[in-house]
């Protein structure tokens, strides 16, 4: 894994190895894109089930969202706990990402509340602290991005005080993402303040363009709302990109959806996204299916894996057809 060695968890953490080698990946050797599964779509299984399937099917990671479930933020012995997790991330081979978008995780009442954008001040500190938290579990994980997003303008804020406020709330946790050497990558989120690439770059100015602001670029939302097609999305973010998430969707309905159900051509996606020499992973994010996650994290790997090795062979041979998905 692309541990920073100076995050080594401890070396007298429990540590379950696993049951056999790795498959070996299908098409893997004709992409250098790195596949995960996002935690979110495996709500229903324990977080060591969930970590020990991922590494079976052959995925090279996780994305792992802190929640109740897994990995709770809250609950006491974080520290003790993440040292586990790192070690069986590492008995398995996993690389991860840390992700904050549990629905309930602050509040059981309000879905993703407080935000960042909450008009009582201290709401707002709930959520940083939050973020802060998830940049020391990242840190100790060994995980290549911490992703956040900004959240719904509360009504009867206007624009610039949201913005106001989102700048204001993300600064002590860019300040804990630089002392522990972990990007912040945002995510734009359709319906919230921050919605598109292009509000990315408002918040990148806001901020006086601070290095270790990145984006999480969900290819999905691309599809659903971006003006560019998602190939053109992921060749314009190519320069902040540092984590990525990946599902089918429609035009215009925000609905993540298993590959096939959407509309999206995902060979020129991958392909693009390849070409930029992005080296995090792309996580799978079904979260409205986590009831068959099994299922789907099975069935996922392959379709993104055969996508993958047709991009290659159109890269590699121009004007010929590429395999059919």
């Amino acid at each position: 894994m692309n541990r920073n060695p100076q995050q080594e968890p401890h070396a007298n953490a429990d540590v379950t190895a696993p049951a056999g080698p790795r498959p070996e990946p299908d098409g893997a050797s004709a992409s250098p894109l790195r596949f995960g599964y996002g935690t979110n779509g495996l709500t229903d299984l324990r977080l060591d089930d969930a970590l020990a399937l991922l590494a079976d099917l052959g995925y090279d990671g996780v994305g792992l969202t802190l929640d109740h479930m897994h990995l709770d933020p809250l609950a006491p012995g974080l520290a003790a706990r993440t040292r586990r997790v790192a070690h069986r991330l590492d008995a398995l081979g996993l690389d991860v990402t840390v992700e904050t978008g549990a629905r309930y995780v602050l509040d059981p009442r309000r879905k993703h509340g407080p935000s960042l954008l909450d008009p009582d001040p201290d709401d707002r500190a709930r959520r940083t602290d939050l973020l802060v938290r998830a940049v020391r579990v990242a840190a100790d994980l060994g995980a290549h991005a911490v992703h956040c997003f900004s959240g719904i303008t509360p009504p009867g804020t206007d624009e610039d005080t949201a913005w106001k406020r989102l700048a204001e709330a993300l600064a002590p946790v860019l300040d804990a993402a630089d002392t522990a050497g972990v990007p912040l990558a945002v995510e734009p989120e359709p319906g919230h303040l921050l919605a598109t690439l292009a509000d990315f770059h408002v918040l990148r100015r806001t901020l006086g363009d601070p290095g270790n602001l990145g984006l999480t670029l969900d290819l999905g939302h691309c599809q659903c709302l971006e003006p560019l097609p998602p190939a053109d999305c992921v060749r314009e973010a190519a320069p902040w990109l540092r984590h990525v998430q990946i599902e089918d969707m429609r035009r215009g309905v925000h609905e993540h959806l298993p590959f096939g159900d959407g509309e999206i051509d995902f060979p020129p996606v991958l392909e693009a996204l390849a070409a930029t020499g992005y080296q995090g992973l792309t996580v799978v994010e079904l979260p409205r299916h986590s009831h068959a996650g099994p299922h789907f994290a099975e069935h996922s790997l392959p379709f993104l894996r055969r996508a993958a090795a047709a991009a290659s062979t159109s890269t590699n041979h121009r004007g010929e057809p590429s395999a059919t998905l």
